[in-house]
């Protein structure tokens, strides 16, 4: 029946392959179980509540994306999308949070509509192709970096803004030693090379004494169960929220999910080869309005918007490439509602080497970018760069796209530049010019 469903055989996979691409996804993305609410905690709501509410959006959005769009993508509350939410929306503008949570729903409602009318992939196939592999690119270095700065390998200095950390420091030396480790199963193409990789940099963080104090261990040790709290559940100000003044609000959130979205969608299918007959990301209507309910969804459980993971390149490398996969990994969110203590134990460190590597993979796409022809390698070049630098994936598409069209037209090339590309320019410049992005 799996097989029938999912087409685990067509795609040339198996049940034990995706669940281990499952877990492999969940353990690089369950960091958000406990750091969306330490941010969203700082707008006023709950700890408790928010991380129910999170818990909820991952599971609910994760097994939507693989029963109906069937793609093995996990989908949880979106990093950037709970900064906005909480320093600017709720912080810079004085809004309650439930009137903040409003204008998350109605942005989750325009997503909607924009999915069910195609409207969005419509957009997606208007981006040029040489553009998507640089995007694949950028993430693909995105990724790493999140990586190298979660295991503290790379650190903030005053003088040149990043630079290596000293390996005479035990979090960077664990990393090193982890990603050796994970480097050496990947190309002796271990089976589970990625899990176990995380697993055994768990192990060394523990020997090195790495084991807490990350981003991992905020959840308070009150034993090993924790009952879940569903004090935010509708506690959204639909009518509140409407104003028109808090419209700018509202599209804020739909810019910035757009954008990340698309990106998303683009840049794993590149480079996962995740595509349909006609060279299109697969599923697609179905993965977007998968993210439109998300972020919907989000409102009434009482969440930022919930948004595609890039992170879910760890478990498509490890092999995951049905709807399957996240099936599986919309499970392992599951019993986190109690069992919220447990995530104290994987530290950051630990899922690091797994996205450096995955890094690797993501950056295949950029040798079929023509870097001779400058009006194309110029914007792909600038979101390859802006992705990573900027520290945003948003940044990164908005300027590819930006450029692309502006060259273009300068060079008597306007053909080229399709209408629903225009539109996307359009949405771009917006974002730049209310400083959502």
């Amino acid at each position: 029946m799996l097989d029938r469903y999912f087409k685990l055989t067509e795609n040339g996979t198996s049940v034990r392959i995706e669940f281990i691409a499952g877990l492999s996804s969940f353990l690089a993305t369950m960091y958000i179980i406990v750091v969306n609410p330490a941010i969203l905690s700082q707008a006023g709501m709950p700890f408790a509540g928010v991380l129910t509410a999170t818990v909820l959006l991952s599971f609910f959005s994760s097994l939507m994306m693989g029963l109906y769009a069937r793609n093995p993508l996990i989908v949880a509350p979106g990093m950037g999308l709970n900064a906005f939410f909480t320093f600017t929306a709720v912080k810079g503008l004085g809004l309650a949070w439930e009137t903040a949570l409003g204008t998350v729903f109605w942005a989750g409602i325009v997503f909607l509509l924009l999915s069910l009318f195609k409207v969005r992939s419509l957009l997606v196939q208007a981006i040029p192709a040489s553009l998507r592999h640089a995007i694949a690119a950028g993430i693909g270095f995105f990724i790493a970096l999140i990586g190298f700065t979660n295991a503290g390998f790379i650190v903030d200095n005053p003088a040149t803004l990043i630079g290596p950390a000293a390996l005479t420091e035990v979090l960077p030396l664990t990393f090193v030693l982890g990603l050796l480790v994970t480097a050496i199963l990947v190309v002796r193409r271990v089976k589970a090379a990625i899990v176990l990789g995380i697993l055994t940099t768990t192990l060394l963080a523990y020997l090195l004494g790495q084991g807490s104090g990350t981003p991992l261990a905020q959840v308070p040790p009150n034993g090993w169960l924790a009952a879940p709290d569903f004090s935010l559940l509708l506690r959204l100000d639909l009518l509140g929220s409407l104003r028109w003044s808090l419209w700018p609000v509202i599209f804020a959130f739909i810019f910035t999910d757009l954008f990340d979205s698309l990106s998303t969608f683009l840049g794993v299918a590149e480079a996962a080869n995740l595509k349909d007959a006609d060279g299109q990301p697969r599923h697609l209507h179905r993965s977007l309005l998968t993210d439109a309910v998300a972020t919907t969804l989000a409102g009434l459980l009482g969440s930022s918007p919930g948004t595609t993971y890039i992170e879910s390149a760890v478990g498509i490398e490890q092999g995951g490439r049905t709807g399957l996969t996240a099936v599986f990994g919309a499970l392992f969110f599951l019993p986190f509602l109690f069992l919220s203590p447990l995530l104290s134990v994987v530290p950051a460190v630990a899922t690091a080497p797994a996205l450096v590597i995955v890094g690797t993979y993501m950056i295949r796409p950029v040798t079929k970018i023509n870097w001779l022809a400058l009006d194309e390698a110029i914007p792909c070049f600038l979101a390859i760069s802006l992705i990573p630098f900027s520290y945003s994936i948003t940044q990164g598409i908005i300027w590819g796209f930006l450029s692309w069209t502006a060259l273009k037209v300068a060079t008597g090339r306007w053909r080229e530049v399709s209408l629903t590309l225009l539109i996307i320019d359009a949405f771009a410049i917006l974002s730049l010019v209310s400083g959502t992005h």
